[in-house]
């Protein structure tokens, strides 16, 4: 969530009449939330950017941080053109990271546009990347859960090089899965994000902002895929 500080406890770290964002710990659906770890929000960061790119921008970069990826290496994101890969290529190239992104024939543009090389998805996606990184990669992140990470672990030359967010059947393949365990966030990400974002250096789509009165709209229409980008509520 995003918002102006209403009330501050004692020790706290805002002040009322801040504006912060953060994960709410309780009222996210509310007028009114609680935040135990509020963040400073730039004043070139709109509420609504702040507060849709909070959860997915945590698991971009928690995932490139677990894989210890450095810059000058190369990364390949596999669904680079959804909304955690999407930031995944945007934090990795602005760390002088190679990146090189699955996805759908319709997003390739795009996606080369968030400083990807962008390839093709689907059947013969490991001759096409082999094609664009005859040096081989040095680490995977897989947000698709498209069944992709045998291919994968054979790419990088490890397991360990290999993260997902997305594929059930990480453990058949000794590759870590991470989102599943609380204590595995990685909110110092945070502030970090909002820099970016400050500076133009990344981009957060929001796809529709409606009334916390029409909460259960928002979630139908994301059911039926009516939106592109992330959706964010207004009390």
């Amino acid at each position: 969530m995003a918002g102006v500080v209403d009330k501050a406890g004692e020790g706290a770290a805002a002040a009322v009449g801040d504006e912060v964002f953060g994960v709410a710990s309780a009222g996210g659906y509310s007028q009114y939330a609680v935040l135990d770890r509020p963040f400073a929000k730039p004043a070139e960061v709109s509420f609504e950017t702040a507060a849709a790119m909070i959860t997915v921008g945590e698991a971009a970069c928690r995932a490139v941080e677990h894989l210890g990826v450095r810059p000058g290496q190369t990364l390949l994101i596999h669904g680079a053109g959804g909304s955690v890969g999407g930031i995944a290529v945007q934090v990795a190239a602005a760390h002088g990271i190679t990146v090189i992104g699955t996805t759908a024939e319709r997003d390739i543009e795009r996606v080369n546009g968030l400083g990807a090389v962008a390839v093709p998805y689907g059947e013969g996606w490991v001759e096409r990347v082999m094609a664009v990184a005859p040096g081989g990669v040095d680490c995977v992140f897989d947000t698709s859960g498209a069944g992709v990470l045998a291919d994968s672990v054979a790419l990088a030359g490890d397991a360990g090089k290999v993260i997902t967010i997305a594929d059930p059947s990480f453990a058949e393949h000794g590759v870590r899965f991470t989102g599943m365990d609380p204590d595995d966030r990685f909110p110092e990400a945070l502030p970090q994000l909002a820099g970016l974002i400050a500076a133009g250096k990344l981009d957060v789509p929001v796809g529709h902002v409606y009334p916390l009165a029409e909460a259960a709209r928002a979630h139908a229409d994301i059911e039926s895929r009516r939106n592109q980008g992330k959706v964010v509520l207004l009390p």
